[in-house]
Parts: C-alpha cells; structure tokens; sequence
C-alpha cells in the first residue's frame, strides 16, 4: 500500500510560502522560485548578522576619529594615548560619549594630551 504524503507536503509548502511572502515576482506564488528565495535570504541573515559588527566597529572608529580631530588629536594618537596612560574603554562607549556626551570625551582627550 503507498503512502500519500498530500497534508505533510502541504504543510511544508505553506511554511515555505509564508517565509517567501515579502518577495516579489514569482517567487510568492512558485514553490520552487520561494525555496530558493527563502534559503538565499537564510544564507545572507546568517552572514550579515556577523558584518553587522564588523559595520559597527567602522561606525564607531569614525566617529571617535571625528570627535577628536575636533580636538587635535587623530584616532590613532588618541588610542595610542589611551594605551600609554592606562585609560581602558572600548570604542563602542567611547564614541557614545563622543556623541552623546562630548564633556566626559573632551576630558578623555584632554588627560592623552597631557605629557
């Protein structure tokens, strides 16, 4: 006796579809075209979920850089500074005081200055 696989297999397709639904073109209604759609939009979340940081990083150099250009001194001799004095903060928190609170940052710059 043969086994018909019409619920699991339907099932499967509506699952496939619905991942598909922001897709343009063919790609909503065919089954195969949404397959290949879904498993190339997987591949490129899993990808740019590790860039994202990478992205992030880049940001966040540059507006370290930026800030404190402004205040005579670029990123690489604030870092190296940084280093010489002792002073550990990551750049995700510096660039946020460079941005959000520029007092604490300009008192950062001030004592990597200071010989």
């Amino acid at each position: 006796m043969r086994i018909k696989r019409g619920v699991p297999a339907r099932a499967k397709h509506k699952k496939i579809l619905q991942a598909a639904k922001g897709m343009q073109h063919y790609r909503t209604r065919s089954f195969r075209l949404a397959k290949q759609g879904v498993i190339k939009a997987l591949r490129y979340s899993y990808r740019d979920r590790r860039n994202k940081k990478r992205d992030l990083r880049g940001l966040w150099i540059t507006r370290i850089n930026n800030a404190s250009r402004e205040l005579g001194l670029s990123y690489s001799q604030l870092i190296a500074g940084m280093k010489a004095k002792n002073i550990n903060i990551d750049r995700k928190i510096l660039s946020d005081l460079a941005v959000n609170q520029p007092e604490a940052f300009k008192a950062i710059v001030n004592t990597v200055k200071e010989k």
